[in-house]
């Protein structure tokens, strides 16, 4: 499961290889938001350079421009079939994805209509994630305050959960100076059942990995859980017991195993 997706400008390709030596999961290009109009063409240029001669590891994603728009249809045109995955920006319904052929497709939802619209977008068989822009959302909305954006975020978390997808990483945080507050925003969004994060610069990237690490005490009791279920499956007994005499069920058992996993492999380097 990926935790740390890294923007990065599609007019800066000298940025691309150090982007994907970053540590993130998932390098971004973007063509849409971080390029300005007068140099659109020359960043999908670039992305469909890399794309083409990119070392066979790590996961590129493309973000292109708004599929209302003639060039947002080029540039699908143009990457669909050469990266792991396209974002695409302000989706407001399930119809505007039928136009998706090749790679997966991370629906971002960046306006009342699109999350109106979320559970529907989520189900479409092109979709492999979404995500929301708060940023656009906020200003939309005209909101300012934390809990009414957290309502948004938890109908994006039960969205993706009820369509079978990957839990919902958060926006970007765009302070790249304020690491404090990036890891505190992030712990908050973990806590509503987000996961992983974007990330506009590199230096992000090693405080949202902390951010999503299981803590000491939840590794310890996740593989309490999944030996208790290891020695229940070599008795032949279908309820798992733990020491403290507390039964657990299946789905407790897989998340468990989610978790000694994740620790495992945010593991400090």
């Amino acid at each position: 499961m990926n935790v740390t997706w890294l923007y990065v400008p599609g007019d800066r390709p000298e940025r691309f290889a150090k982007a994907a030596a970053s540590g993130a999961d998932v390098v971004i290009i973007d063509l849409e938001d971080a390029v300005a109009p007068a140099r659109k063409d020359e960043a999908r240029a670039n992305a469909v350079a890399y794309l083409r001669e990119r070392p066979a590891e790590g996961q590129v994603h493309v973000r292109i421009n708004d599929l209302a728009t003639a060039r947002g249809r080029e540039d699908l045109a143009a990457v669909g079939q050469l990266a792991d995955g396209v974002r695409v920006p302000k989706v407001e319904s399930a119809e505007v994805l039928d136009a998706i052929a090749g790679a997966p497709a991370y629906a971002l939802l960046e306006s009342a209509a699109g999350l109106v619209n979320a559970r529907a977008i989520a189900a479409h068989p092109s979709v492999a994630g979404i995500a929301l822009g708060e940023q656009d959302l906020a200003a939309e909305l005209s909101i300012t305050d934390e809990n009414a954006m957290n309502h948004l975020r938890l109908q994006a978390v039960i969205a993706a959960a009820a369509a079978g997808l990957p839990p919902v990483p958060m926006s970007v945080y765009p302070n790249v100076q304020d690491e404090a507050g990036l890891l505190a925003s992030s712990r908050a969004g973990r806590a509503l059942g987000l996961f992983g994060r974007t990330a506009i610069h590199p230096r992000q990237i090693p405080v949202i990995r902390r951010a999503f690490r299981p803590t000491e005490e939840e590794a310890a009791r996740a593989a309490e859980i999944v030996e208790a279920a290891r020695a229940a499956e070599q008795a032949g007994l279908g309820a798992v017991a733990l020491p403290d005499g507390r039964f657990v069920d299946a789905p407790i058992v897989a998340r468990a195993r989610r978790t000694v996993a994740l620790a495992r492999r945010l593991a400090d380097r």
